[in-house]
């Protein structure tokens, strides 16, 4: 298989700059279960979009501190480039940032979280079957954000809820995935995270947020399994 990752990432902070880029967290993420398949980055929010979206198996877009909200060229652009992708059936996950903005692109809605931040692990709960035939169940993610799909598009299934977050995760057809949460992140970059953001989030969410990563990991390499079924049974559906 060969994936496209679109990195939205538009922090260009000195912490940014100690640990590895979107692109590098998720081709760790895929290969730590399709350690064969091939990864290419393209970092979309400095405009290096994919020439031919043919050339590829599957598409993943990252998360962003960026809002699908804002005013920006790329954004636009990548809201498009996924347009194009859902018309053509090619498989696409999206994670905290790409989830919205597949929601957007696609006729879903955007709203500030009337709970405030989703920050640390969250608990996730499967809500319907996966389309390739798994079920979800009851696992932990890391997570970062404060907007969240308030409206799922025409014809998409939630698949996940959160706390907080109703619309955790959505399917459409068998070629769209999307999560709220952070499947790439590993322990040490959210603990990290929440350090970095503590002022920034403020005191109270902070704590909650060391506490329950003190006692919880994310169930990253079952999550990992799912992306990779999906895009596979997204791409066998494809050729049939």
């Amino acid at each position: 298989m060969k994936i496209a990752i679109l990195m939205t990432n538009t922090d260009e902070s000195d912490f940014a700059a100690r640990h590895p880029k979107d692109g590098k967290k998720f081709t760790d993420f895929i290969q730590l279960v399709r350690p064969e398949w091939e990864t290419l980055v393209f970092s979309v929010k400095d405009g290096d979009f994919p020439s031919d979206i043919a050339e590829f198996d599957g598409f993943i877009i990252t998360g962003s501190p960026a809002s699908v909200r804002d005013d920006a060229d790329w954004i636009q652009r990548l809201m498009s480039l996924i347009q194009e992708i859902h018309v053509n059936k090619i498989p696409m996950f999206g994670a905290c940032f790409g989830h919205q903005a597949i929601a957007v692109a696609l006729g879903g809605t955007l709203a500030r979280n009337p709970q405030g931040w989703g920050h640390g692990v969250l608990r996730t709960w499967g809500m319907e079957p996966f389309p390739w035939g798994d079920q979800m169940g009851e696992i932990d993610l890391y997570a970062s954000h404060i907007e969240q799909v308030s409206e799922l598009p025409h014809g998409a299934c939630r698949i996940a809820s959160s706390e907080g977050c109703e619309n955790a995760g959505f399917v459409l057809g068998d070629h769209i995935f999307t999560i709220q949460h952070h499947p790439e992140m590993t322990h040490d970059f959210i603990s990290a995270l929440v350090d970095e953001l503590a002022d920034y989030v403020g005191n109270d969410v902070t704590k909650h947020a060391r506490t329950e990563l003190s006692t919880r990991r994310a169930d990253r390499e079952q999550f990992a399994q799912w992306v990779a079924q999906f895009i596979e049974h997204g791409a066998s559906k494809r050729s049939s």
